[in-house]
């Protein structure tokens, strides 16, 4: 049960590469989609793996065995191994359990702070601009969906440029796309590892914005030169926005610009197997993780006397 049991938690470790070559390959909506199921799937392996890990080490002892209504202690082949796994397993889970409750009570007072201000303001349809020295612009999630953007970012563009901007961030909304940026802020909290991953989700959607908005103008140059603009603007003023709440501003901008104005169909491709190889990473963890379950289970069985001790 044991091996198996680590392999969840060892995988995470290979998905970053073939994460970042995943959009080489696919078109942004799609990569978007690939990857966010890949890191949700990979995290819940994770998560089930020290779980199970936990409960293992957990049930050797007499009195969280009666809890359990088992017969006697679990017994497993590796009992060397399994009690000092166990303790690094609730050590990792009560680690990821903090920071998780830490920075979602931090993102969830920024986006209520983003959202009362955005509510004082008159708004010009989803357009709400707000009076700050720091050039920002984002799309605001909530109901209804607004487009947030401060007045030195307004002055920091020409006309045609906010246009192009606007149009990017209404394609977040429009896609939901912080539904995408905050699962794969759940599942970076889940394993050091799946941090590569969320920055590729995070420029998945930022391309995804971007191919939409670029259809939505008609003219990617103009996009590519509004967004460039933007983020130097935008550089080194500080931002309070939540960590979901996608803008044209993040990511690497330098490579997003450089596929916008690349001719069409001639953006470099990475070999298939590179999008196969994320998908054959996460579907080994999550099988591993499941038998690993499946056979503790069994095991708790037996000692329980379900099917003889």
């Amino acid at each position: 049960m044991t091996p198996l049991l680590l392999l969840p938690l060892l995988l995470p470790f290979l998905a970053p590469w073939p994460a970042r070559r995943t959009l080489d390959r696919l078109p942004p909506a799609t990569a978007l989609w690939v990857l966010t199921v890949s890191v949700l799937a990979l995290a819940g392996a994770c998560v089930g793996a020290l779980g199970a890990l936990v409960l293992t080490g957990l049930l050797k002892f007499p009195a969280f065995a009666s809890l359990g209504e088992l017969i006697h202690p679990l017994r497993t082949p590796s009992d060397r191994l399994v009690l000092p796994l166990a303790a690094v397993a609730t050590g990792v889970l009560t680690l990821s359990l903090l920071t998780l409750a830490r920075s979602a009570h931090r993102q969830i007072r920024a986006l209520r702070t983003a959202r009362t201000e955005a509510d004082r303001r008159p708004a010009a349809g989803d357009l709400c601009v707000v009076d700050s020295p720091h050039p920002d612009a984002y799309a605001l999630p909530g109901r209804p969906h607004r487009i947030v953007v401060t007045t030195a970012m307004l002055r920091s563009l020409n006309p045609a440029e906010r246009e192009a901007l606007f149009a990017h961030e209404r394609a977040h909304n429009r896609a939901g796309h912080h539904y995408f940026l905050a699962a794969a802020e759940l599942a970076a909290h889940c394993h050091p590892a799946l941090r590569g991953v969320r920055d590729s989700v995070r420029l998945a959607a930022e391309r995804d914005a971007d191919e939409a908005a670029a259809a939505a103008v008609g003219d990617r140059r103009l996009l590519a030169t509004a967004i460039a603009r933007a983020a130097l603007a935008g550089h080194a003023s500080p931002s309070t926005r939540p960590a979901f709440t996608p803008a044209a501003t993040t990511g690497p901008v330098p490579q997003r610009v450089a596929a916008l104005l690349a001719p069409t169909g001639g953006r470099p491709r990475a070999a298939r197997w590179t999008a196969y190889l994320l998908v054959a990473c996460t579907a080994v963890s999550v099988a591993a993780g499941t038998a690993g379950v499946v056979d503790f289970h069994h095991e708790v069985e037996i000692a329980q006397g379900e099917n003889g001790a």
